[in-house]
């Protein structure tokens, strides 16, 4: 604990540094392949969405036992409507779940008689619950859900734009969290996971996460670059310095959201099977890990390169190099 300790003191005074701004090709040219995989997946694949999505009739078996199984709900859709695939899960340890194309009336009834036949079920009329779901509701979410991710992304580059008095740190944030989302996105269609509402809820919580790391590197930022005026630093030394004295932090905050995520993502998938808290924990998960790296390897380095273009940056930059020449000094 003591040399960790020591570790994030010596990135801190400049002792020891990793040079990530200097770098930055490297790492935006692996969030560029991931992001890019994460796009054309889903293009390839698409997304495994869930029925509030798609539409289509709900199935739920309750006290069906200890260790239920799949395959009787499965066999028990097809001797209805053959040639058609359920999907069909373990929900909260002694139930079954099954989802199904839209049905209707007659063979709600008859896949209900079946499902009580073959999990022995005495009592139908209270042990099994039928619904039919329209995929126009999961179209609402997905509008609503469009809407304030659109809200949320014009709210936030305003403010930062405000708070830091630049628009290159909205821009550098903005990436960041598109990075974030379409990386958490392809995860799900690379696995194979469905989208429900609650994923959806994840992924926008997603954004406060990042957004909330990214202000904290920009504002060590803004502090140092404030203060180095003068500096015998370059304009984008003084960026990684900042982002080297955030460092431990980021990656500490990280893993204290990743413990509980993860331990929520294991109960409530493996355990209890509960859709809810798999899928909005998946999200979240992914989207934390996503959101280090933005933090760290995109945020920052991208504020960077948008501003050493700037005259005044440039001229500071040219005399730290003279001066360096000049006197011999190696940084």
């Amino acid at each position: 604990m003591a040399s960790f300790s020591k570790f994030g003191n010596d990135l801190y005074t400049g002792a020891r540094s990793f040079n990530i701004v200097g770098r930055r090709k490297i790492w935006f040219t692996i969030a560029f392949v991931f992001v890019a995989i994460a796009i054309i997946v889903p293009l390839v694949k698409g997304f495994n969405f869930g029925i509030e999505f798609r539409g289509g009739s709900e199935f739920t078996v309750s006290n069906v036992g200890s260790n239920p199984s799949t395959v009787p709900g499965t066999q028990a859709y097809n001797s209805v409507v053959p040639n058609s695939t359920p999907t069909v899960a373990i929900v909260g340890g002694n139930s079954v779940r099954v989802q199904t194309p839209q049905l209707t009336t007659a063979q709600t009834d008859q896949v209900t008689a079946a499902l009580a036949k073959a999990y022995h079920v005495a009592n139908p009329e209270k042990s099994i619950t039928s619904s039919f779901i329209g995929a126009s509701w999961g179209a609402d979410i997905t509008g609503q859900a469009v809407r304030a991710l659109v809200v949320f992304l014009v709210l936030a580059a305003l403010v930062m734009a405000l708070y830091f008095r630049t628009w290159k740190m909205s821009v550098a944030a903005l990436v960041a969290l598109i990075h974030d989302l379409v990386i958490t996105a392809g995860v799900y269609a690379i696995l194979g996971f469905e989208v429900t509402p609650a994923a959806v809820i994840g992924f926008l919580t997603i954004l406060g996460y990042s957004l909330y790391d990214t202000v904290v590197v920009f504002d060590k930022i803004r502090e140092n670059t404030s203060e180095d005026v003068g500096s015998v630093r370059t304009f984008a030394e003084t960026v990684n310095l900042a982002v080297n004295q955030t460092l431990v932090r980021s990656i500490n905050t990280s893993v204290v959201a990743l413990l509980p995520v993860g331990a929520i993502l294991f109960i409530g998938a493996l355990l209890l099977g509960a859709g809810t808290l798999r899928d909005i924990s998946l999200a979240l998960f992914v989207g934390i890990l996503a959101g280090t790296y933005s933090t760290i390897f995109i945020a920052a380095p991208l504020y960077s390169k948008l501003r050493e273009g700037e005259k005044d940056i440039k001229t500071h930059t040219t005399k730290t190099t003279v001066a360096r020449t000049t006197s011999g000094a190696v940084r």
